[in-house]
């Protein structure tokens, strides 16, 4: 599986913010999308999950499922933690697990990966924001897609919060995933780094 751009130029609020762009990444590799803020992180990760349309130049996913857009082979993980308050911690996750589709996988297990099992039936409005961000990676576990779209992933995790998502990342990639980040910090796998405006 190869995901691949070629010459992608974004343009947002009629300001070029790339242009030109080419990257790639296969099966088991991760890239680290790094560049000062305003650089079109963000919006390069909104592009491959097609939340936005490329100005100019082409993206794809090689040796995916054929019968899938690329869209549909991705986790698209904002920076902001998307969940429902009024809801408790499992039905966020049945939510988007209902929403994304596709072979699903034990919640329940999911919620006990990432450290929130004894929280399933808390409404999301009482969690903390390393909380909240532990339930956005348990929809990473409840859905499999092959490719991971992850904007500053680690944001408001502790330290042990973030050694369980890098083992998460690494058993990802070594099931034949891909990841794409956008990061100011490091990620705490192995990842080659993608430069966007410049020095940083």
């Amino acid at each position: 599986m190869q995901l691949s751009g070629h010459g992608v130029t974004c343009v947002r609020g009629g300001r070029e913010v790339f242009a030109g762009l080419d990257f790639g990444a296969g099966s088991g590799e991760a890239v680290a999308v790094v560049g000062r803020n305003g650089s079109g992180k963000t919006s390069l990760l909104r592009l491959i999950a097609g939340l936005l349309i490329p100005a100019g130049g082409t993206i794809a996913l090689h040796g995916g499922d054929a019968e899938l857009t690329l869209p549909e082979q991705c986790h698209y993980l904002g920076h902001r933690d998307a969940l429902k308050p009024a809801l408790s911690v499992a039905e966020n996750l049945t939510f988007w697990a209902d929403f994304l589709g596709g072979e699903r996988f034990d919640a329940g297990e999911s919620l006990a990966t990432v450290g929130l099992d004894h929280a399933a039936d808390l409404p999301a409005a009482f969690l903390s924001a390393g909380q909240r961000r532990r339930l956005s990676l348990a929809r990473l576990l409840t859905v499999r897609r092959p490719v991971w779209l992850l904007d500053e992933p680690t944001t408001a995790l502790d330290v042990a919060g973030q050694d369980m998502f890098s083992g998460l990342m690494r058993e990802h990639l070594a099931r034949g995933g891909l990841i794409v980040a956008a990061t100011h910090a490091p990620l705490g796998i192995d990842s080659r780094e993608l430069r966007i405006g410049g020095a940083v």
